[in-house]
């Protein structure tokens, strides 16, 4: 490469919202404007006037194309064709006008709309895509909806992106264990999410607390692991449980009441701008997902020295938990065994204590510095390839 900074453009839908995909753009793309003077622009199509969630460098551009593809969430099944290949021919237009324009030498798709058209735009760019969820529920995120048409629909769905895919100058997942569910594919390669904050505070593991974080959404599981504390609460007096994420909580509160869950002692907790202030007022973390991307909140809850327990999920989990090292692996969807591991953990001081320090030994391979240097070896091998 040549003196001239690097110029990198991310196509992503929206960064107003609270999300680990929002979360990891703007911490990477923060971190190549600030540390390695790239030239970033990131390309939305929604939230054309909310506010960026996560704080953004003033070094980074920021354009929205205003395509509104949520407006298809209030259509009916019928207008939704109509109204999505309108503005999917709307966003080829100015997508393409604005690579035309910028010229950059790396185009980086989070894998939503523009992956159907970005390798067709001749703008000299390289072509990178990100997967952010696990091949098997990509594009399949609420699988307890399931049924006979969308499951076709799915299949249909994942071979026409896998020929996109082939044309890809690279495709970056986030597992090993991802990796190898694209064997028809010889461009992949896996860089797990970089910790969002920097190693500095440690939980002393005294507040007897256990902590788990995401969406109120099915694929996080809380209500297994709601299923879970019941069994164990009682057993427990002293401890109490605080989830934290965005969501409608209502199903999970009435679950609550089904199980006769002490509310004293449990809380649903809405969204925080300090998840770390929470890590260090905790003892334990339970990661009780059905299928994972990678599980950020497992390599941040490890950077504040607790000890983790996780269903062993796709994917994300088996790369980053040691069982019975740094933390404990259960088989996903037990709530028997996630029940087991709580108690275990719960009434063992000193096997806290020790997974917590093989936990900050472990973590520090996820730090900004080290997955940074493995996205800048990608970089520069891509502009280097004719």
């Amino acid at each position: 490469m040549d003196d001239k900074p690097l110029r990198i453009v991310y196509c992503t839908p929206a960064l107003y919202m609270a999300g680990g995909v929002e979360r990891v753009l703007t911490l990477k793309a923060n971190y190549f404007a600030e540390h390695d003077g790239y030239d970033i622009t990131i390309i939305l199509t929604e939230g054309k006037d909310k506010a960026l969630f996560y704080p953004l460098s003033d070094k980074i551009k920021v354009i929205n194309l205003d395509i509104n593809f949520e407006e298809l969430w209030n259509c009916s099944f019928a207008r939704k064709i109509y109204v999505y290949l309108k503005k999917q021919r709307i966003y080829r237009k100015r997508l393409t006008a604005e690579l035309m324009r910028i010229r950059p030498d790396i185009t980086i798709s989070l894998l939503r709309r523009e992956i159907n058209f970005l390798t067709s735009i001749h703008d000299g760019s390289k072509k990178i895509g990100e997967l952010h969820v696990n091949r098997n529920n990509y594009r399949n995120f609420e699988v307890e909806n399931s049924n006979v048409f969308k499951n076709i629909f799915a299949k249909f769905w994942m071979k026409s992106l896998v020929s996109h895919l082939k044309h890809l100058d690279c495709f970056v997942v986030l597992t090993e264990e991802d990796k190898s569910a694209w064997s028809e594919l010889n461009n992949v390669v896996s860089i797990p999410n970089p910790l969002a904050f920097d190693i500095d505070e440690v939980s002393p593991l005294t507040n007897k607390r256990i902590i788990a974080v995401g969406r109120y959404v099915y694929q996080k599981g809380f209500d297994l692991l709601l299923q879970a504390w019941s069994k164990v609460e009682k057993q427990m007096p002293d401890w109490s449980l605080a989830i934290y994420g965005m969501g409608d909580r209502s199903a999970y509160k009435k679950l609550m009441e089904d199980l006769k869950i002490d509310t004293n002692r449990c809380h649903l907790c809405g969204p925080t701008d300090d998840i770390k202030h929470e890590y260090l007022n905790s003892s334990l973390f339970v990661f009780s997902s059905r299928f994972e991307g990678f599980g950020m909140v497992l390599i941040e809850a490890m950077a504040c020295g607790l000890p983790v327990i996780s269903f062993d999920c796709p994917c994300g989990p088996k790369d980053i938990v040691r069982h019975m090292e740094n933390g404990i692996l259960v088989p996903s969807g037990s709530i028997e065994k996630l029940a087991e591991s709580m108690r275990m953990l719960m009434s063992d001081e000193i096997m806290r204590h020790n997974m917590s320090s093989c936990a900050l030994v472990d973590v520090h391979r996820f730090q900004m510095d080290e997955i940074a240097e493995r996205w800048r070896r990608l970089f520069e091998k891509a502009v280097s390839e004719e």
